[in-house]
C-alpha cells in the first residue's frame, strides 16, 4: 500500500492524506481519524520522499550540539535524551539531524540549517544562565524548544524543564531532617541554568533553618566520576567535615561513593548521600532498595516529550510558546539512614 492507493481507497487527495498523517491543523479531526484508522488497517508506511514532496517539509528535526574544553554534551544523559526523542520522531515519520560544532560555530550552524531548509525545527539542550542560542533562534524563525530554561533570557520561548530548585530543596530538607548540619554540594557547572537552580534550592533549604551556606562545602564542575571522587576527598579534609552529600547526578555519585569507601566509611551509616537520578539506561539506580536516595526524573521521557511538543508546534505554527515544568519523585535508597516520611514541596 502506497500513498496513492491509500488516497484512492479513501476518496481523498494525496495532499490531504499526507497532511492528516503528519498532524496539520487544517485537516479536520474526523478526517484525521479516518486516515489514521485506514493507515493502520492497511499497514501503510509513509515514503519519506513522498511525504516531503506532499507537505513541503524536510521531515527532519535538528540538534546542534556545542562542545569544547569547558562544555561537553555527548554523555550518557545526552544519549538517553536523544533515545527518547528519536522514539517520538520515528513514530511521526521524522528523521533526526545531529550537528556537533565548537561553541563559537553555533550561530553559523543555525543559519545554515535555516537557509538550506534542512530541518523543520530544533531542540536546544543544556541551556546556560544567559543562553545566546535562544535569541539566535528567535531571529532565525525556525520552531524550537528548549530542554531546560535560561534565567537571564527575557524573551518568550517554548521549554520543558524539571523543577530543579524544588528538587534540591526537597533533597536538602531530607538530609536536614535526618539531623545533618554539614551537607556538601557536588553540583554541575554553575554557568548551566539547571545547576544554578539546584544551588538555589540547596541554599534556600539551609537558610530556612537559619543556616548559612558554606562555600568550602560546595563544588561545581563537569559531572564526571573522577570529579565526584575528588570532591569528596577534598571536603573530607576540612576541619569541620560534612556528614552528608548532595550530588547532581548518578555519574559523579559513583565517584563520591568510591571515595567514601576508600576512607573506610559506610554509605548510609557513617555518611549519607542524596543524588539526582535521571533514570539512565546504563546507570540504573533501581532494585527493591536502590543504591542511592534520589530525586528522580527520567531524561529519556523528557526527550520523548520535548519531541512531541516541538512536532506539535511545527504542525500548529500559530500556537504560542509552550511551557512544561516537571516535578521530581523522591526515592528512598540505601545511601541514607532511616529518614522520616517527606513529601516533595509543590
Amino acid at each position: 500500500m502506497n500513498l496513492r492507493r491509500l488516497s484512492e481507497t479513501l476518496g481523498l487527495s494525496q495532499t490531504t492524506v499526507s497532511r492528516a498523517l503528519n498532524g496539520y491543523p487544517e485537516v479536520s479531526e474526523v478526517t484525521r481519524r479516518r486516515v489514521l484508522d485506514a493507515a493502520r488497517r492497511y499497514n501503510y508506511r509513509p515514503n519519506p520522499n513522498a511525504t516531503r514532496l506532499a507537505t513541503g517539509r524536510s521531515m527532519t528535526i535538528g540538534h546542534v550540539i556545542p562542545v569544547g574544553t569547558q562544555r561537553e554534551m555527548v554523555n550518557p544523559i545526552f544519549a538517553d535524551f536523544m533515545a527518547g526523542a528519536s522514539e517520538t520522531y520515528a513514530s511521526r515519520n521524522y528523521d533526526m539531524l545531529l550537528s556537533i560544532v565548537n561553541d563559537d560555530e553555533q550561530e553559523d550552524a543555525y543559519l545554515a540549517l535555516a537557509e538550506k531548509g534542512a530541518v523543520d525545527g530544533l531542540i536546544v539542550q543544556g541551556p546556560r544562565i544567559s543562553e545566546p542560542r535562544i535569541e539566535i533562534l528567535n531571529e532565525v524563525g525556525l520552531p524550537f524548544l528548549v530542554h531546560g530554561r535560561s534565567s537571564n533570557v527575557g524573551s518568550n520561548y517554548s521549554w520543558l524543564d524539571v523543577n530543579n530548585t524544588n528538587a534540591f530543596r526537597t533533597a536538602t530538607n531530607l538530609l536536614l531532617d535526618c539531623g545533618h548540619r554539614r551537607i556538601g554540594l557536588i553540583n554541575g557547572m554553575e554557568d548551566m541554568d539547571f545547576a544554578k537552580r539546584r544551588r538555589i534550592g540547596y541554599e534556600d533549604s539551609l537558610k530556612s533553618r537559619d543556616m548559612l551556606p558554606d562555600s568550602r562545602l560546595m563544588r561545581s564542575a563537569k559531572m564526571t566520576e573522577p570529579y565526584g571522587y575528588q570532591s569528596v576527598l577534598e571536603m573530607m579534609q576540612t576541619d569541620d567535615t560534612p556528614t552528608a552529600f548532595l550530588v547532581s547526578s548518578i555519574i559523579p555519585a559513583m565517584g563520591a561513593r568510591r571515595a567514601i569507601q576508600e576512607l573506610g566509611l559506610t554509605l548510609g551509616e557513617d555518611i549519607d548521600m542524596v543524588i539526582h537520578d535521571d533514570e539512565l539506561s546504563y546507570f540504573k539506580n533501581s532494585g527493591e532498595q536502590p543504591m542511592f536516595t534520589a530525586t528522580r526524573s527520567s531524561v529519556r521521557e523528557a526527550g520523548k516529550r520535548c519531541a512531541e511538543l516541538l512536532l506539535d508546534l511545527i504542525s500548529n505554527p500559530d500556537k504560542g510558546p509552550v511551557h512544561e515544568l516537571w516535578e521530581v519523585d523522591l526515592v528512598i535508597g540505601s545511601s541514607t539512614g532511616s529518614p522520616p516520611a517527606i513529601i516533595p514541596e509543590g
